[in-house]
């Protein structure tokens, strides 16, 4: 075979090849499309779903009844919100007055135990969250606990505590120490250098752990079952007994409404947590 023939027949081949991979990059993109946003596609239908019934691909009748029946002023998702957000910011509130002195004390590295202490707070996450909710149900059953929002928002705050702790000691660190070195040698106070150099400094990284910790107990759902149920009724107790009844439309609004602050305040996270913020992680 000639030079110009075996060229040819290369370069034919790797047209080929090119192909191939291009429409197995579609494929793939297909299906990661359809993991990713199957679920989601489906979760919207539902809610606009009015009758659908085997063996029909698709609702055999659309409408918003169901929406109207959510945002009833007598509705128990009214109330379920009021009750999930109100949770949420008292937990934040508490994670907070927690999380910004023990931040700030912890972004020192020569405080002692300094390890062990962040390594503590992450004690809850290393154990399954049923046998430890079971358990904190148990003990505030004894002190009365059970079945308030004291103890919903204690439980709450427990597993916040281990998102605004590590992302408030990374905000701290991020901060420039020279700025605080230079405010004590002018003469300034520790509570004025604190408030007003250092503060402003970590705040868009304590406003990131604001967020998660308000997301993460907004979706919380075992903690409230267990320590909440029957009294308190939040929307991931809804959502489930909504599920469970066979009620796919009600479900399906319910977390829809938890799904939307999630994206929004996902994109103001992306906003504040700066690279230098998230490389101070865990340090």
């Amino acid at each position: 075979m000639s030079y110009p023939q075996h060229k040819a027949l290369l370069d034919k081949f790797n047209i080929r090849s090119l192909r191939f991979s291009f429409w197995l990059q579609c494929v793939f993109i297909l299906l990661l499309a359809l993991a990713l946003f199957g679920p989601i596609m489906n979760l919207l239908i539902w809610t606009v779903t009015e009758s659908w019934y085997f063996p029909h691909a698709l609702p055999s009748q659309w409408g918003f009844k169901y929406w109207q029946q959510v945002f009833n002023p007598y509705s128990d998702v009214s109330g379920s919100l009021f009750t999930s957000l109100l949770i949420a910011v008292l937990t934040v509130v508490v994670c907070m007055i927690v999380s910004i002195p023990a931040g700030y004390a912890l972004s020192k590295r020569s405080m002692p135990l300094r390890i062990f202490w962040m390594l503590l707070f992450l004690i809850p996450q290393a154990f399954p969250n049923l046998t430890v909710y079971m358990n904190i149900a148990r003990l505030f059953y004894e002190f009365g606990l059970n079945g308030t929002l004291p103890g919903v928002i204690i439980v709450h705050s427990v597993h916040g505590l281990m998102f605004s702790i590590w992302i408030s000691v990374a905000a701290f660190s991020s901060t420039d120490p020279m700025l605080e070195r230079a405010s004590r040698n002018l003469g300034a106070g520790p509570f004025y250098t604190f408030f007003h150099i250092v503060l402003p400094q970590a705040a868009p990284g304590l406003i990131a752990s604001c967020i998660f910790v308000f997301l993460e107990s907004l979706d919380e759902f075992t903690g409230t079952f267990f320590v909440g149920s029957p009294n308190i009724s939040t929307l991931p107790l809804l959502l489930y007994t909504a599920s469970m009844e066979g009620n796919y439309q009600i479900a399906s609004i319910t977390a829809l409404i938890l799904l939307v602050p999630s994206i929004l305040f996902m994109v103001i996270i992306h906003k504040f947590m700066k690279p230098e913020m998230l490389s101070k992680l865990g340090k």
